[in-house]
């Protein structure tokens, strides 16, 4: 479903001609253009008496904006949780996770013999920074420091192509990326075990083989724990890589 023709998250939640407009109205347009800016991105959670207070109204037609943009498959609602964002273009998700799996397992095998010690401490620190989120869990924050460990790991490949392609499934990740670990949230501490691991095959000088698989289970376990919780009854059809 494309949001194109929505405006961004600057646009006032009632214009000169949105007089005639009800209440639900108002509020279904007001989060559909947030959801379309990405101000609010997949998995962020809609609290309807925040959204109340900052459209100044009950939460009444919220409720109902909400229910129509559960009706348009932008919206889920998750038992003890809420209505959500959706992720979007879920298969595009899935098709980039599983390339990086294999891009980047590899660019971090072939980028493994030219780190240098200050690489492997640049990578643990990051890695520290990432443990110490973990008690006041922001996925967004957890996100950013995610990439910038991966990119330590896997930039001194020599492969230009390689890295390029690399770079590529990141940046079409786009802002899907972010919304990983907030649908999984348990994933993060399993992510920065896996990451010690990988670090510590890289020091000891592993065979690359190693180094590689190690890599791509990694980037697959992000994929699978997100199959499970989305869509179980696809999940043991993945692909082993």
């Amino acid at each position: 479903m494309t949001l194109r023709q929505a405006q961004g998250p600057h646009r006032q939640a009632q214009g000169p001609g949105d007089t005639t407009l009800s209440k639900s109205q108002r509020a279904y347009r007001w989060i559909k253009e947030r959801i379309a800016s990405q101000e609010f991105t997949p998995g962020y959670r809609l609290v309807l008496g925040t959204i109340a207070g900052e459209l100044d109204m009950s939460v009444v037609p919220v409720r109902e904006a909400i229910r129509q943009l559960e009706a348009e498959g932008l919206v889920m609602f998750e038992r003890n949780v809420g209505a959500r964002v959706s992720m979007v273009d879920d298969s595009q998700y899935r098709f980039s996770m599983q390339s990086l799996s294999i891009l980047e397992g590899a660019a971090t095998a072939l980028s493994a013999r030219a780190l240098t010690a200050d690489d492997i401490r640049r990578a643990r620190a990051v890695n520290d920074l990432m443990v110490e989120t973990l008690d006041h869990f922001d996925p967004r924050a957890f996100t950013a420091l995610n990439q910038e460990f991966h990119a330590i790991l896997f930039e001194r490949c020599a492969n230009p192509r390689m890295l390029e392609l690399v770079r590529a499934e990141w940046a079409r990740l786009g802002h899907l990326r972010d919304s990983t670990f907030s649908f999984v949230p348990g994933r993060a501490a399993e992510s920065v075990r896996e990451h010690e691991n990988i670090l510590r095959l890289i020091e000891t000088g592993a065979p690359l083989g190693e180094i590689e698989k190690a890599s791509r289970r990694h980037r697959s376990a992000t994929l699978d724990a997100y199959m499970i919780h989305e869509h179980p009854d696809e999940a043991l059809g993945l692909p082993a890589f």
